[in-house]
């Protein structure tokens, strides 16, 4: 009977989701336990940035609900860049949005993936305010969680974006993290955001922390709810400015899942 019982504990744990510590539950997530499309109740596909390169002036063709650029198989999530001729462009990716079907004010969001790699290749996972209540990009903010970029592959860096602290102006504040595994083992990409500060993490190491600074929202536009974006770049002003090799391709971003907590 002791055994009995000490095998319905165990049972017990192994079926639960990890929470993270603290007073969080869970209130969104994707584990990707399905094959095909990726669930369109859960994600869409932005592609109005293809007529003018995303502002970055990136290479890539973002395609809409084709398997090849975006599918769910074995439990992953994959977001593969190709190189091949669309729509004048020469190659073609996927940027999946989370925009009105999740969308958060504050919680934590954590990302499991694994990188691809290349020169030429830029990977992010990050958030863009859904509503836009302060105008217009960078008024209304972004948050970067994770950026790669092929040329400098052992390199993670997170990012915000304010109107007064920016990428444009060269005031923009980051920190960086050295993970030389990042395109070989999957790694925990993780954001922990409240209203005095945001905190991004990898594997539940802190390295970047953003503060509310109590100037309003030139400094500090994250008081209104932001939507989840998952992306695999070609080129543009930051990921291309070594080139691109054209032997890489396919390149997949793997992603094992997407949850987001939020404080009870």
């Amino acid at each position: 009977m002791k055994n009995i019982f000490l095998l319905l504990i165990v049972a017990l744990f192994v079926g639960c989701k990890p929470n993270p510590a603290g007073n969080y539950q869970l209130v969104w997530a994707d584990e990707f336990d399905y094959t095909g499309l990726p669930d369109s109740s859960k994600w869409s596909y932005d592609t109005v940035g293809n007529a003018y390169g995303w502002g970055n002036n990136e290479l890539q063709y973002y395609t809409r609900g084709r398997i090849e650029n975006a599918r769910v198989e074995n439990g992953l999530l994959m977001l593969t860049a190709l190189r091949e001729e669309m729509a004048g462009r020469n190659y073609t990716s996927a940027r999946l949005i989370t925009k009105g079907k999740g969308d958060w004010l504050y919680g934590r969001v954590e990302v499991r993936a694994l990188l691809p790699t290349g020169r030429g290749i830029w990977p992010a996972i990050w958030m863009l305010p859904t509503d836009w209540e302060y105008g217009g990009w960078p008024d209304s903010g972004e948050i970067d969680i994770m950026e790669n970029v092929g040329f400098d592959p052992d390199t993670i860096v997170a990012s915000a974006h304010t109107k007064t602290y920016n990428h444009v102006a060269g005031t923009q504040k980051n920190a960086k993290i050295f993970v030389p595994d990042c395109s070989d083992t999957f790694h925990v990409y993780a954001l922990e955001w409240e209203p005095q500060q945001y905190r991004v993490y990898v594997d539940d190491k802190h390295y970047f922390t953003f503060k509310n600074e109590g100037t309003g929202p030139g400094e500090w536009p994250f008081d209104k709810r932001f939507h989840l974006l998952l992306n695999v770049a070609v080129g543009g002003n930051w990921g291309g400015q070594q080139g691109i090799n054209d032997t890489i391709f396919p390149q997949s971003m793997q992603v094992d899942y997407v949850r987001v907590y939020q404080k009870k």
